[in-house]
C-alpha cells in the first residue's frame, strides 16, 4: 500500500454539489413564503444564506482544501476550547440574545450566528485526535468512555441552559459512533447509549416543552391547532406532494400554513413540490454522501484522518436524518436544520468548511 497525494475524491464532491444545488433552489422556492409577509426580511435572509452561508462557505472550503490535515490535530484542542468559549458567550449581556424563548445566538455589529455549529466541528476535530492518540487504549475504560463523558459534561452544561437539546443528542451521536470506529468495546457503547437515554427521559420529565413533543410525537393529532400544528401541515404537505409533487415554486402549504418553511419545516416544502420521488431522491443523494464518504474514510492515511472524515459525516449525516425523521413524523420534532438546504448561514458555512477538509484528506487515499 502506498499514500501519496492524488486529485480529490470527484463522485464525492459531485454528491455535495447536487445536495447544494437543490438545496439552493429549494430554499428560495420555500424562502418566497417569507416574501409574501415581508420583503425586507426576504432579502435578509437570501442574503444571510447565499452572500455569508454559501460565499464564506466556498472560501472555506477552499482553505480547508490547502491546510494540511495534520494541522488540525496538531491545534485540535484550542480548537474545541475556543468552539466551547464563543458558544458559552451567548449568555454575556449584550452579545447573546433569546429568539423563541431560547439563548442561542451573538449578534456581532448587526450580524447574528449560531456558535452551537462550530462547537459540533471542534468537538469532532478534538475527539478524532483523542481517540487517535489513545489508539488501542480506547479500548480501556480512563482513555475512552470516561473522557467521553466529560466532553459530554461539559458540553452538556452549557447547552442545556440555552435550551439546546437537539445539538447535544447530536454530538453524543456523533461521539457515539467515532468510538465505535475507534475500537471501543461494544458493551461500553451500549452503556453509553442507555445513559443517554435514561438521561434523555429524565429530561422530557422535567421539561414541559419536551414532554409536549413527545406526546405529539405519539398522537399527532392530539392538537392540531396547537402542540401538533407543525407535524399536521407537514404531513399535508407532503401527501399534496404525491407522486411527482406540485411542481417548482408551486407549494402552497409555505404561505401561512409551514412554520419556517426556509427552515425547520423545508424537507416537507421539498416533498409537497418535487413529489415523492423528489424527496426518495434527496434522501439517496444522503445515503450516497454517507456510503462515499465513509469510503473515504475507510481509505484515509491515518487514524486522525479516519475518525475524522468519519465523525464529519456521521454528523451531518445524522442531523440530516434527525431533520426528514421529525418532518415525517418518524422522530419527534427536533427542529434541526436540513444540512446544505434549511435557513442558517453559521450552519451553511462551517458545513461547507467540513466538506473541504474530507476533499483534502481525500487527496491522500491510501491505493492498493
Amino acid at each position: 500500500m502506498t499514500t501519496r497525494e492524488n486529485k480529490i475524491d470527484r463522485f464525492f464532491l459531485i454528491i455535495v454539489g447536487l445536495l447544494l444545488s437543490l438545496g439552493v433552489l429549494i430554499f428560495i422556492s420555500a424562502s418566497l413564503g417569507v416574501l409574501a409577509k415581508n420583503e425586507k426580511l426576504f432579502y435578509s435572509v437570501l442574503f444571510s444564506q447565499l452572500v455569508l452561508g454559501l460565499g464564506l462557505g466556498l472560501v472555506g472550503m477552499y482553505l480547508c482544501l490547502k491546510i494540511p490535515y495534520k494541522f488540525w490535530r496538531k491545534y485540535s484542542l484550542f480548537i474545541f476550547l475556543a468552539s466551547i468559549l464563543i458558544t458559552a458567550a451567548v449568555f454575556i449581556p449584550h452579545l447573546g440574545f433569546r429568539h423563541g424563548g431560547a439563548q442561542r445566538w451573538i449578534e456581532i455589529g448587526g450580524f447574528s450566528f449560531q456558535p452551537v455549529e462550530f462547537l459540533k466541528f471542534g468537538f469532532v476535530i478534538y475527539f478524532a485526535s483523542w481517540l487517535s492518540w489513545a489508539k488501542n487504549r480506547v479500548q480501556d475504560f480512563k482513555f475512552g468512555i470516561f473522557p467521553f463523558g466529560i466532553m459530554l459534561a461539559i458540553i452538556a452544561l452549557i447547552l442545556f441552559k440555552q435550551p439546546d437539546i437537539k445539538s447535544f443528542i447530536l454530538i453524543a451521536t456523533t461521539g457515539i459512533g467515532m468510538l465505535f470506529i475507534s475500537g471501543v468495546p461494544f458493551k461500553y457503547i451500549l452503556g453509553v447509549g442507555l445513559g443517554a437515554v435514561f438521561l434523555l427521559g429524565a429530561l422530557i420529565f422535567f421539561t414541559p416543552y419536551l414532554q409536549e413533543r413527545v406526546k405529539t410525537f405519539i398522537d399527532p393529532s392530539a392538537d392540531p391547532r396547537g402542540s401538533s400544528y407543525q407535524i399536521q401541515q407537514s404531513l399535508i404537505a407532503l401527501g399534496s406532494g404525491k407522486i411527482f409533487g406540485r411542481g417548482f415554486g408551486q407549494s402552497i402549504q409555505k404561505f401561512s400554513y409551514l412554520p419556517e418553511p426556509q427552515g425547520d419545516s423545508i424537507f416537507a416544502v421539498l416533498g409537497e413540490e418535487f413529489g415523492f420521488v423528489g424527496a426518495f431522491g434527496t434522501i439517496f443523494l444522503y445515503l450516497l454522501f454517507a456510503l462515499r464518504g465513509f469510503r473515504i474514510a475507510n481509505n484515509s492515511p491515518d487514524a486522525f484522518s479516519r475518525l475524522l472524515v468519519s465523525g464529519i459525516v456521521i454528523l451531518i449525516i445524522a442531523q440530516s436524518f434527525m431533520h426528514i425523521a421529525s418532518i415525517t413524523g418518524v422522530f419527534p420534532l427536533t427542529g434541526v436544520p436540513l444540512p446544505f438546504m434549511s435557513l442558517g448561514g453559521t450552519s451553511l458555512m462551517v458545513y461547507l468548511t467540513a466538506i473541504g477538509m474530507v476533499l483534502h484528506i481525500s487527496k491522500f487515499s491510501i491505493r492498493k
